[in-house]
């Protein structure tokens, strides 16, 4: 019998990372923040809500644009040649 508590176990390899355009993401994400601020405001000036979802929404949205522009700034440097070609071409 083993003197340690965990069975020894072959080991594997993580796959690797999915490559994912977090830019894009952000987008998508502040988009749907953009949508619920809409419902927000027009369920706050019906009387149906309070102002505080609306202001949520917008944190949300600011949330999304501080996160886009790290993304954009942040992206790897493969990444950021296949934007550049296919916004030139």
């Amino acid at each position: 019998m083993s003197p340690s508590l965990r069975p020894s176990r072959a080991t594997r390899t993580p796959p690797a990372p999915v490559p994912v355009d977090l830019g894009r993401v952000m987008l998508v994400g502040t988009g749907v923040w953009l949508v619920a601020l809409v419902v927000c405001v027009v369920l706050a000036l019906t009387g149906a809500a309070s102002w505080m979802p609306t202001w949520v929404c917008v944190a949300g949205i600011a949330t999304g644009a501080f996160g886009w522009d790290w993304a954009r700034r942040h992206r790897p440097a493969d990444t950021a040649a296949v934007a550049e070609d296919g916004a030139a071409g």
